[in-house]
């Protein structure tokens, strides 16, 4: 295994992931606000999950996002 390599590739598959969950959530955030479906000072529970098949790896995290 390269370790520069892998590094570079996880980091990389790291910030995709954490830019891109970031858009998705702020644009849910964002429609649920225009459909009153919240009144924008939640604390909302999250979840996301880590899976990669290849080495048999499903880890799940937990967390709160607030909005105000």
């Amino acid at each position: 295994m390269n370790e520069e390599t892998f590094n570079l590739s996880l980091r990389k598959f790291l910030k995709m992931v954490g830019v891109s969950s970031q858009g998705e959530i702020e644009k849910a955030v964002a429609q649920a606000l225009s459909e009153k479906t919240i009144n924008g000072n939640e604390t909302l529970p999250a979840t996301m999950t880590l899976d990669i098949p290849g080495i048999r790896l499903n880890v799940k995290f937990d967390g709160k996002i607030t909005l105000e």
